[in-house]
């Protein structure tokens, strides 16, 4: 299976997940750090894929959103941005929109 292969099976079998440096738990940079606390704020279930722990995601998930950066975050298979797109989004209530309209699951507990 193809680096490709593994991200698209990843973002289609999660309606939310983040590409990112570290894990929720241990962010290992200040944008990921961010990303993880804007997703937690609204309260959403999500997974992670820490890019640090395989180098061919890391590299592979740059070409497939033809985004040089992260975190990367997608909402049901589509790519929305990093986190300052994110901070923008939430800023101006889109990301809540969002939630709402894609009948985003909610996190437990």
């Amino acid at each position: 299976m193809s680096a490709n292969e593994k991200i698209e099976a990843i973002v289609k079998s999660n309606d939310v997940t983040l590409f990112m440096k570290g894990t929720p738990l241990f962010p290992q940079c200040g944008f990921s750090s961010r990303a993880i606390a804007i997703l937690d704020h609204l309260g959403l279930k999500y997974e992670t894929v820490d890019v640090l722990q395989d180098p061919e995601i890391r590299q592979g998930i740059k070409e497939y959103s033809d985004w040089p950066t992260i975190p990367q975050l997608y909402v049901k298979g589509e790519f929305l941005g990093g986190s300052d797109i994110m901070m923008e989004m939430y800023e101006a209530g889109e990301l809540q929109t969002m939630v709402t309209e894609k009948d985003l699951a909610k996190a437990e507990g």
